[in-house]
């Protein structure tokens, strides 16, 4: 098979195409490198900044958080702040309560003080008038006991002890100590000998032990001691008789072992008297003040001085019509509407109410 000649003129054309699909590609590849850099810088700076965005994101929620915590702190401060607003609400108003309250007393105390200042002109009067009618003293022989004092000690001058049944209340309560507060809680706590050895406590023996002297060999006596409850100081509450010294001395001797303490519950001794039988034409009441509880202990223990009036009248409601009560009230702080109460239940009762000197008996 012959070749076909070769021309100038065919070499010429294909080296011109193929030089300009040569350009053609070389141009290409120049254009989509420039291209895939751009892409390259443009991805590199997209990525700069979706790393700045999220370095700011979390930026924010690092402050977002904080803010939070912030916010929960001031919360809580905040009801912190409104139940402390709450409580000195509560506090000024309670204090605003107690203010009034306090003037009320206050106003209510001197009413009582010039009461009683009246009663005491009264008694006064009326002891003047009984130690001008007063009789004669009983001889010392007619007597099965003697109490040993110095001089005239007739300080309870008008205070019969006469009767056929002799009934004596002795109040052993915690108050009966001592005088001041300060000194009836000081006392409590120390051993019972201490406590029977207080000053106040023996003035109130030596009073029943002057009583004991008085009564008539012919009558009938029972002594009982009260302060949450009333129970006899000997034997199971029945009359003993007046004219055996063994009875009568043991009764004394029995309520000398006894240590105050507790609360004053005057409803419960004037009970005793209902519930004895027969019945006391006769009652000789040793107290220093106004009842501390009413017929049992309630869960307060701060106790108003119109509360303690109120224990009283409902005390004088279980005692019985016809039965004369005596009163011998010592001394106590703070209880300035004992004397004229005690007064009203004496006047009431048709007894004597008496006050005795602090060197008697």
């Amino acid at each position: 098979m012959k070749r076909r000649p070769l021309t100038t003129l065919s070499l010429s054309f294909i080296d011109a195409i193929l030089c300009g699909f040569g350009a053609v590609v070389l141009l290409f590849l120049i254009l989509s490198h420039n291209s895939l850099m751009q892409r390259r810088e443009a991805t590199e700076a997209l990525q700069r900044q979706v790393h700045a965005l999220e370095r700011q994101v979390l930026s924010g929620r690092q402050q977002a958080a904080a803010l939070g915590a912030d916010l929960d702190q001031a919360a809580q401060r905040r009801e912190r702040l409104l139940a402390r607003a709450a409580s000195l609400t509560e506090n000024i108003a309670g204090r605003r309560y107690e203010l009034a309250k306090l003037e009320t007393d206050s106003i209510a105390r001197e009413a009582h003080l010039n009461r009683l200042k009246s009663d005491l002109n009264s008694i006064d009067e009326e002891r003047k008038r009984l130690e001008g009618g007063a009789q004669q003293r009983s001889r010392e022989g007619d007597r099965l006991r003697a109490f040993p004092g110095e001089g005239d000690r007739q300080y309870l001058s008008g205070l019969k002890v006469g009767g056929q049944r002799i009934l004596i209340l002795l109040d052993a309560s915690a108050s009966m100590l001592a005088e001041r507060i300060v000194d009836i809680v000081r006392l409590r706590n120390l051993p019972a000998d201490q406590q029977r050895r207080a000053s106040k406590w023996r003035r109130a023996l030596a009073t029943v032990d002057w009583i004991s002297t008085q009564i008539p060999t012919g009558s009938s006596f029972q002594i009982y001691a009260f302060s949450e409850r009333a129970q006899p100081v000997t034997g199971a509450g029945a009359w003993l008789d007046a004219g055996d010294p063994v009875a009568l001395n043991g009764a004394v001797e029995a309520a000398k072992k006894i240590v105050p303490g507790g609360g004053t519950s005057l409803y419960h001794a004037l009970n005793v008297i209902s519930g004895m039988e027969p019945r006391p034409d006769n009652v000789f009441l040793v107290t220093d003040g106004l009842p501390t509880i009413d017929r049992e202990r309630g869960l307060r223990y701060k106790i108003s001085g119109e509360q303690r009036l109120d224990f009283f009248d409902s005390a004088l409601e279980a005692l019985p019509r016809g039965v004369p009560v005596n009163v011998i009230l010592l001394p106590l702080e703070g209880d300035p509407m004992a004397a004229a109460a005690y007064w009203r239940l004496a006047q009431v009762s048709r007894g004597s109410f008496l006050s005795p000197a602090e060197d008697w008996p």
